[in-house]
């Protein structure tokens, strides 16, 4: 059995999943990237995608836009624009991602 970390994902709105993990995958503005125990502490930008953690009850999926992934002594942290909890595929939500960046571009556009 692989070794935990804390993991925490989090909008300015909430604490969308915490919880011990082992194995996150996100996507960064760098590429993707697999975090196990013991990684080396690393401090990224995230791009809109979807992030997947594997936990000892499964695998919870989030789509998110945004924000920056840290990792320091087997913490890791998503801070995250925008995240949403998704039921299915890391396609789909790769797919609610896309729903909340165009969501966020939609609000910032002023009102005719």
């Amino acid at each position: 059995m692989a070794r935990s970390f804390q993991v925490d994902i989090v909008t300015p709105e909430a604490v969308v999943w915490s919880g011990e993990a082992e194995l996150v995958t996100a996507r960064t503005t760098e590429g993707d990237i697999g975090v196990l125990a013991d990684h080396q502490p690393t401090m990224a930008a995230l791009s809109t995608g979807a992030v997947k953690v594997v936990h000892k009850d499964g695998v919870t999926i989030a789509g998110i836009h945004g924000g920056f992934l840290q990792i320091y002594r087997n913490q890791v942290t998503l801070l995250t624009d925008r995240a949403e909890l998704t039921e299915g595929t890391v396609e789909d939500a790769r797919r609610a991602a896309v729903e909340l960046r165009e969501a966020e571009v939609a609000e910032s556009e002023p009102a005719v």
